[in-house]
């Protein structure tokens, strides 16, 4: 007789993963989340929102893109996941939302509950460190769409703002202040290209150990994406923000111009903060030009603020008494479009 599983579907091995994974979900909880694992939908209550003028919900999705082919070829999955919630909830946060919960998407072409486990640990380790809970996914096995060792991910986060507190950016102007958050590193996003110059051209190996990275280019490249959620709602909770922007695809050229009124344009000092190491080893190859760099990668600024000049020193002061560094980059001007690199 024939069989589900014959057709590459193993119904039991997706049981054992939720089995695996239900500790580390729960994990993330807070006590707005109603209902238990199971369930047909996510339950969230607003109750603690009700003091709000206005409350908005705001919502995001994305995913963590080619970085998943060098954690699948390192065999390396617990880290990932902090990518997908970073990726979501960095978005959120550029409107001033708090993150409420988090939902995933991993699609594999055979299903291995301990790797389940892993991405699934990875994932609530972000929502943990975004203070958002993770209260429901989907795990699908796909013989034929994928290959046996290939998955894919994807995130979809909500949060909530008070529609008079939003960050809009609708109120900046010539002569107001960039700051640069420093990033983590690559990210998750330009991993395309990251593969075209470390391991095509160069033919770097991954387990390759590299003295100015102080570890292997494979591990440098799976640091996670930083989660910047609780440190801009203690900012903006103490300080007037006027726009942010989350530097992911398109890095500082495209990013930083999304959040600003038409008309006006940016000046980036490129100079003015510290890159992480393995920009500086890019940059050292002096194969890439200057803007495609800035365009293609973070460069090491991971979230810009947008503030008036008079408070930016302050906001820049106020950051650097955290665990961040936090870098004064540039400024908004009248006197050309786009973004000008100096």
């Amino acid at each position: 007789m024939l069989t589900y599983k014959q057709s590459g579907v193993d119904i039991d091995e997706g049981n054992r993963a939720v089995d695996l994974i239900k500790g580390k979900i729960k994990s993330t909880y807070d006590n707005n989340v109603i209902g238990d694992l199971g369930n047909f939908s996510g339950l969230y209550s607003l109750k603690d929102f009700v003091g709000m003028q206005e409350p908005v919900l705001l919502s995001s999705t994305d995913g963590v893109g080619t970085k998943l082919k060098l954690a699948q070829m390192m065999d390396k999955h617990d880290t990932v996941g902090i990518d997908l919630v970073a990726m979501c909830v960095n978005d959120l946060i550029c409107q001033g939302a708090k993150p409420l919960f988090f939902l995933d998407y991993i699609a594999t072409g055979k299903l291995v509950a301990e790797q389940v486990e892993q991405i699934v640990g990875g994932i609530a380790d972000g929502c943990k460190m975004a203070g958002c809970a993770l209260i429901g996914g989907e795990t699908a096995e796909m013989p034929g769409m994928y290959s046996d060792d290939e998955y894919d991910l994807a995130g979809f986060s909500v949060g909530i703002a008070d529609r008079e507190k939003i960050v809009s950016g609708k109120n900046v102007k010539s002569g107001d202040t960039l700051i640069g958050i420093q990033s983590s590193g690559i990210h998750s996003n330009g991993f395309s290209f990251i593969r075209k110059i470390f391991l095509d051209t160069y033919d770097y190996k991954l387990d390759q150990y590299i003295d100015e990275l102080k570890m292997t280019l494979g591990e440098a490249l799976l640091t996670p994406t930083k989660i910047y959620i609780k440190l801009v709602l203690d900012v903006i909770k103490n300080h007037e923000i006027k726009a942010i922007a989350h530097i992911t695809g398109g890095g500082v050229i495209e990013n930083i111009s999304r959040v600003i009124p038409k008309g006006l344009g940016i000046d980036i000092k490129k100079d003015s903060w510290e890159k992480p190491a393995i920009f500086k080893m890019i940059e050292n190859f002096n194969s890439i030009d200057e803007r495609e760099l800035h365009k293609s990668f973070n460069m090491g600024v991971g979230l810009v603020l947008i503030v008036d000049k008079e408070k930016a020193q302050d906001v820049v002061d106020y950051i650097n008494t955290t665990d961040e560094n936090a870098y004064i980059i540039g400024e908004v001007v009248d006197n050309h479009d786009g973004v000008n690199l100096c």
